[in-house]
């Protein structure tokens, strides 16, 4: 099956080649393939005597790179960045010399109107990265009691209307499940009081975050990545994260500051310039924060036993 072109546009690509330093040789991992734009632009620097080893949940995303990028020294593996540790050891690698993660949602997630990222349009609300795993969001709406909904569409989404919506899609599933993006966009959108403002994000938002991050377990993936990636890492190996949300952002920051094996290397996060805003919207929110392997206690005894 041939996939269509990725309409995904990758976001601070000159900051992330910048501050990861890709070389002729290095081995980079690109742990949200997406598109592929940021693995594209890694494999052209590292050249054939390096490797870029790109994971991404999502099958669609492994089958259009294997289709696009079968020119250049990557390797796709379909897999949560979370597990890395355990493939780099598949393909009998210990460290890497780099990191990237993308945690935003890939246009091409949006464009596929059968997964329900897009409110815009009336496909199945299901909202998973992976569809062989887990459960999607149209059971999670469906089940859960509507004091659990409104907290998680608080918690996930920093939503301050969540207990007007929950109530408002707890009334109406007794009357039908809600089984599509559409028909929950328009729920949320009448339950939240007010005219909508020129410019102002869809109401529907940060409800769909929220159940994306649920379903996902985006953040706890998030969590154990912090905790386990840093020992992938070379001595002066990097690692850089772009989030789009303060949940993301927060731990990225405590993880850089608090962790000794890290040295943060971005005081403030980077954030797109005024021309890729214009160029490319959905980057308004990012934010890029990068940090450095340091030299631990074992890395100095191992070198001077």
């Amino acid at each position: 099956m041939t996939h269509a072109p990725s309409v995904h546009t990758p976001v601070l690509l000159a900051e992330v080649l910048d501050w990861l330093q890709p070389r002729e040789g290095s081995v980079i991992v690109d742990g949200t393939l997406g598109g592929g734009g940021h693995t594209r632009a890694l494999a052209e620097r590292v050249g054939k005597s390096g490797r870029v080893i790109s994971l991404d949940r999502d099958a669609a995303a492994i089958q259009r790179a294997q289709e696009t990028l079968a020119d250049l020294p990557v390797t796709t593996v379909q897999a949560n960045f979370c597990n890395l540790p355990e493939v780099l050891e598949t393909l009998d690698l210990e460290k890497v010399d780099g990191v990237v993660l993308d945690l935003g949602l890939s246009s091409d997630q949006l464009a596929d109107d059968s997964r329900g990222f897009s409110f815009a349009a009336d496909g199945p609300l299901d909202l998973r990265f992976d569809t062989e795993r887990g459960e999607p969001a149209s059971r999670l709406v469906n089940r859960l009691q509507a004091e659990h909904l409104a907290d998680l569409i608080y918690a996930y989404g920093e939503e301050r209307h969540s207990r007007r919506i929950a109530r408002a899609i707890v009334e109406r599933r007794r009357n039908r499940p809600i089984e599509t993006a559409g028909q929950l966009a328009e729920i949320v959108r009448r339950a939240i009081p007010g005219p909508r403002k020129k410019g102002q994000i869809d109401p529907a938002t940060r409800t769909f975050q929220a159940l994306r991050i649920a379903v996902n377990e985006e953040l706890k993936s998030l969590e154990i990545a912090l905790r386990r990636i840093p020992d992938c890492l070379k001595v002066d190996g990097r690692l850089g994260i772009i989030s789009f949300h303060s949940l993301e952002d927060r731990r990225v920051k405590e993880a850089f500051r608090d962790d000794s094996r890290l040295e943060a290397l971005t005081r403030k996060p980077i954030r797109p310039g005024e021309g890729e805003c214009e160029v490319n919207p959905r980057s308004r929110s990012a934010k890029f924060r990068v940090a450095r392997r340091a030299e631990s206690e074992d890395d100095t005894r191992s070198v001077n036993p």
